[in-house]
């Protein structure tokens, strides 16, 4: 009876890892199609590594890494790729729990950082060198998808409020523009998706501590065998 429970438990881990490696293949192969595709800049100069297709590719990395060290561990039984693959989903849970922490007792900063980093941002899509329209264009999608304008209202483009700020009677005298800024409609956004973030990073944690019986009860289960690192 235990043995049937064991077998079911690593061929279980098998299939859940199967999965997770299937999923972190196409955000990687996502995130390289986003990389090859849009070549846009960030939209703040701080986050200028941190693009959406820079997030996909290592996410996906991850994902991938820790999905086929949990695969090829439950399936060979190998001691040594179990406890690696406890260790990764015990660090990662640690990072998620450490990062919405910070969310929670630095909000405040955190925005004002937000902030001096878009009216950065803004300036250097106004500017004109090389790199300015790579980042107008960045602009251009966050305002016509999140139906924004520059950071605070439109007036902080100055006379030269893009096309992507327009509502009707653009390029004459009397336009009408967009009359909420970014910032707040960032701020609003995270604050309707905040119930949602917190119940996936919950849901996450769980997976990860299941993950992790799972992977140490196997590991126990080897061990008491006397498999050793077998391959």
């Amino acid at each position: 009876m235990a043995q049937g429970c064991l077998r079911c438990l690593k061929f279980t881990m098998c299939f859940a890892n199967f999965l997770c490696f299937v999923c972190g293949v196409a955000v990687v192969t996502f995130g390289i199609y986003l990389t090859v595709t849009f070549r846009l800049a960030a939209l703040t100069p701080a986050l200028a590594s941190f693009t959406s297709a820079n997030l996909l590719l290592a996410s996906g990395v991850v994902i991938t890494g820790v999905a086929l060290l949990g695969f090829l561990g439950a399936l060979k039984e190998n001691r040594c790729l179990l406890l690696t693959f406890f260790l990764l989903l015990f660090f990662l849970m640690l990072v998620e729990l450490i990062a919405a922490c910070i969310l929670l007792m630095y909000e405040g900063q955190i925005a004002q950082l937000v902030k001096e980093d878009l009216n950065e941002g803004l300036e250097k899509a106004k500017g004109e060198n090389v790199n300015s329209t790579d980042v107008m264009s960045e602009w251009d999608v966050v305002q016509r998808k999140l139906d924004c304008c520059g950071v605070h209202n439109w007036t902080d483009w100055g006379d030269n409020v893009p096309e992507s700020c327009c509502l009707e009677r653009c390029h004459s005298p009397e336009a009408r523009y967009r009359e909420k800024g970014c910032l707040e409609t960032l701020k609003n956004l995270f604050e309707e998706n905040f119930l949602t973030t917190g119940i996936s990073v919950i849901v996450l944690c769980i997976i990860e501590v299941l993950g992790m019986c799972f992977a140490m009860t196997l590991f126990c289960h080897i061990s008491r065998s006397g498999l050793g690192y077998k391959l």
